[in-house]
This record gives C-alpha cells, structure tokens and sequence, in this order.
C-alpha cells in the first residue's frame, strides 16, 4: 500500500481545481438495470449549485445540479452527495499508470489542490463558496470505476493504495466553482480519517472496532457497521 503524499498548500492554500458533473452515459460494463452510467465527469465553467439530494434511490442526481448518478441502489443520496479527489493522487496514478487523468475522471465532482482529502477526519467540515459539507465515507471501487479506466485488476490496485477520495454530505446549499478556497472550518477530536475506515472495510479488519468512534458523522450504512463491529469486539 503507497501512502498519499500532499505537499504543504502553496500561498494560495487549499482551493477547488475544478468541479465537475455527468450527464447520463449508456455503457456495456455498468450493472445498472438502465445501463446508464454518470462516472464520466468534465469540468464546467462558472457556479454550480450545491444541495442535499434526496433518499438514496429516489433520484438521478446527486448534490450537484444537473449531475447524473446512475447506480442509485450504491450511489448518491444525502451522505453522498458531493466526492472529492485530490489531483495530487490523480497526478500519481498518471505516473504509474503512464497515461494523462483528467480532472473528474476518477468520478469526482471535486477535483481539490493543495488537501489530503483521503486523511481528512470523518466529520471534518470544508467551508467552500457558499456551501458547508461535512466528510462522512470512502469511496469504495465498484464495477463501473472498473470498466470505466479499463486498467486490469484496477479494483484490487484501487483498493490497496488506499487513498479513496471522501464523500461528503451537504450541511449548508450554496454555490461552488473552480478556485473557490477550502477553508476546514471543523476538525473532530478522534483517529477515523476517510483513508482508515476505507482500509477497515477492506484490507484491515483489525481496524473496524475503532470506527465507531466517529459516531454520527458517519455516513448511516458505516455507522450500522461500527456498532455491528464495536459490538463483536465486546
């Protein structure tokens, strides 16, 4: 497993890249039953309007306007509703997969500079443009990513690198746009970054009965989890 490496913010600190949305894309290598698919994410130019989207399964967008989700059944929803990448981890996979990664490309509506996104704190709180989100999971990599990049073994690859990129839910709509800064406006006092409950959900089970001290910032499904795991380790 590589480690991410962030270099300190420049004076500009920790801002937006670009922000990035799907329209509904028809592929051969989705399990969804309408074989639609929004993982393809291109930069837009000026303000995107952010909001808290409904229940899971009850739309095809996400908190982004006009963004398609098109597995609804594991995507989306108001613990989903904004992902974010960093483009120093897109800048690595370019190196050691020897090919260009555009911004979004990973699926990510928000390509950030200048944070470690996968150690962020669950819990933690970005303040960006008029809009407050607050971090809750990891990405975890599905079939879709998978055919998507067309990398063999890209799912175990993903996996044991173990910088997911974060989910984030939608405390305060507003606007965002490329440049905006992120400002962390609230850092939880407990170990649980987005990287470590990625790493107790997949390749370090010893890690699951610490979860559950990132109690309700958790996303509702990690959250049954945690209490399913601290309950087992008595």
């Amino acid at each position: 497993m590589s480690t991410p490496s962030t270099p300190p913010p420049g004076p500009a600190g920790p801002r937006i890249r670009s922000v990035n949305t799907a329209r509904a894309k028809a592929v051969g290598y989705t399990s969804t039953e309408s074989g639609l698919t929004g993982i393809d994410k291109r930069p837009v130019a000026g303000p995107v309007r952010v909001t808290a989207p409904p229940g899971r399964g009850t739309g095809g967008v996400s908190g982004l306007a006009d963004d398609f989700v098109g597995d609804r059944r594991h995507h989306g929803g108001p613990d989903q509703a904004v992902y974010a990448f960093a483009r120093e981890d897109l800048d690595r996979w370019e190196t050691a997969l020897g090919r260009p990664l555009a911004d979004g490309c990973f699926g990510e509506n928000l390509t950030t500079t200048g944070i470690d996104v996968s150690g962020a704190l669950v819990g933690e709180r970005w303040r960006i443009g008029g809009s407050l989100l607050e971090v809750t999971c990891a990405r975890i990599p599905c079939r879709t990513f998978a055919g998507w990049l067309d990398e063999r073994g890209w799912v175990k690859r993903f996996t044991e690198d173990a910088a997911p990129g974060a989910y984030l839910r939608v405390l305060e709509p507003g606007e965002v746009r490329a440049g905006d800064p992120v400002e962390i406006t609230h850092r939880p006092d407990h170990e649980v970054t987005v990287a470590f409950l990625f790493r107790a959900r997949t390749t370090a089970p010893e890690l699951r009965p610490r979860v559950i001290a990132a109690g309700g910032a958790l996303g509702s499904e990690d959250l049954e989890r945690a209490r399913v795991w601290a309950k087992a380790a008595g």
